[in-house]
């Protein structure tokens, strides 16, 4: 997601001016604005399997499912980022237009060029976001979700899901099997080694 960073300051306020009209998505970091590339359509049918379940799931329950153009906003680290699938079940979020500050679930769709840093950098900015329970990392190579569940010492633990398991969100009690996650996908399979 993040590349191309341009290097004078950037104030928060000019960013999200700017962001109402650009055909193309930055996101924010501490003054510099990055370039987002564009995403797959392996990366774009797995969210949009993610999505519809959460929307379908929380319909009625007071908390809301957004996609790929909703940002988060990590206030206290001056930093937004457009997560593949955000949730919110804080009426204080409801004020903002377009970006959420109050999140109890981040879901990222992993992509080669972002991997390292959805796991490093990204995660741990997220981690300054008292509402975030749970972070969910979601490969497109193969059938295999990384949950990170914020448990009551406030630690982050991992609950690893893989091909033929159920995965569990508990931050919105939610349920559903990998395969859901990952319908209409088709992995390569390996090349015999020869």
């Amino acid at each position: 997601m993040i590349a191309n960073p341009s290097y004078s300051y950037i104030s928060p306020e000019d960013y999200l001016k700017g962001e109402e009209t650009s055909p193309i998505k930055h996101e924010y970091r501490q003054g510099e604005v990055y370039t987002m590339a564009g995403a797959s359509n392996t990366h774009v049918v797995i969210s949009l399997n993610i999505a519809s379940r959460l929307r379908n799931h929380l319909r009625g329950s007071g908390c809301q499912a957004y996609i790929s153009d909703t940002k988060a906003h990590i206030e206290s680290r001056n930093i937004y980022y457009y997560p593949d699938v955000i949730v919110s079940c804080d009426q204080r979020d409801k004020a903002f237009d377009n970006f959420l500050r109050y999140p109890c679930l981040i879901i990222e769709v992993l992509s080669p060029s972002t991997e390292a840093f959805d796991r490093g950098d990204k995660f741990a900015d997220y981690r300054h976001m008292e509402s975030l329970q749970e972070y969910v990392l979601v490969s497109q190579n193969r059938p295999n979700v990384d949950c990170f569940r914020r448990n009551q010492d406030g630690q982050w633990v991992l609950h690893p899901y893989g091909k033929d398991q159920e995965i569990h969100l508990a931050s919105i009690d939610f349920r559903c099997a990998i395969a859901d996650i990952y319908e209409d996908i088709t992995f390569e399979l390996p090349q015999p080694q020869g």
